[in-house]
């Protein structure tokens, strides 16, 4: 068990060393002068030298990585080309808007699409196992945005049961505030992850469900809930922890569509405001994180594989 968590953990060091060396790579050789965006349009040739001179870029790249890369190490994502604020900071400022948004969205699909996959499972080829992979088939074919506009004029102006758009911070504003801000937005990047994580619960109960373990549980006289969630659920578990863990890039994907759609102040928008302005050291801060939460909860995920089946820890 232990070879082989330190054999996951030290797999995942390569991964982020790659995904570093990617992102500077594709800032440093994509157009634009971070000196011109700087110093502006009426800038000097001298001025943009001293520039470039202050921030390194007139040396050669290998060390400019290098540079970087210590840096890095050191906590230390650079400064903002255009806030000229530390970038730890601006993500800092903008970190709990995502995280409670991505949070809730995550508890949300898995309460609402393990049990519709169980259920489908259990009922397959009913009425209710139809119904099921009709919505999951839909919510994979709407895109976010439109079932966000689609949410905001349903509860929000039509009804005027939820606020339209905006972000209350538990810390300040209270849970109250927070939830009623944050439903819409969950509901909305949560869809697509309902629909994705149903359908592999499904998938995993149908050949589990045909085990002898499965009939023997029954022949014991075991109930139905019993086989269905202690034995059967937990034999299927691995794919599903595998599907959460791989679609969180989806859910990465949807926070910025979600944020820009409810005009909430988190990484998000930070990420296509950087974007938009050609702000370097933000954009790479940002990469840099996100790639490294996705091989963390990757790492985590594959770490649970050995708590749920026991094979895993013998090979």
């Amino acid at each position: 068990m232990f070879s082989y968590c330190l054999r996951r953990t030290l797999a995942a060091v390569p991964v982020m060393v790659v995904v570093a060396l990617f992102v500077f790579l594709l800032l440093r050789l994509s157009p634009g002068d971070p000196a011109a965006i700087i110093a502006g349009d009426m800038a000097t040739p001298e001025q943009l030298d001293r520039i470039r001179e202050t921030l390194g870029l007139n040396q050669p790249i290998y060390l400019q990585f290098f540079n970087w890369g210590g840096e890095l190490l050191r906590g230390d994502f650079g400064t903002s080309l255009m806030s000229n604020l530390p970038v730890t900071q601006l993500m800092a400022q903008r970190l709990e808007p995502t995280v409670s948004l991505a949070l809730l969205s995550i508890v949300l699909s898995v309460v609402v699409a393990v049990p519709m996959g169980v259920i489908a499972a259990w009922k397959h080829g009913s009425l209710i196992d139809n119904v099921v992979m009709s919505v999951s088939v839909l919510g994979f074919s709407v895109p976010v945005f439109v079932i966000g506009y689609i949410l905001i004029k349903i509860f929000a102006i039509d009804l005027g049961w939820l606020p339209v758009q905006g972000f209350k911070r538990v810390s300040e504003d209270g849970f109250g505030p927070f939830i009623r801000h944050a439903i819409l937005p969950s509901l909305m990047l949560s869809t697509i992850y309902i629909a994705l994580i149903a359908r592999m619960t499904r998938a995993s109960m149908l050949d589990v469900l045909g085990e002898d373990f499965v009939r023997t549980a029954h022949a014991k006289g075991a109930s139905e809930k019993r086989v269905l969630f202690k034995h059967a659920l937990r034999n299927a578990g691995v794919p599903i922890l595998e599907v959460i863990g791989t679609g969180f890039a989806l859910m990465i994907t949807g926070v910025v569509v979600t944020e820009s759609v409810f005009n909430i102040p988190g990484l998000g928008r930070l990420t296509v405001d950087a974007i938009l302005a050609r702000d370097y050291p933000v954009i790479q801060g940002l990469i840099l994180v996100t790639s490294g939460v996705y091989v963390l909860i990757n790492l985590a995920i594959d770490l649970s594989y050995a708590l749920l089946d026991p094979r895993i820890r013998y090979q």
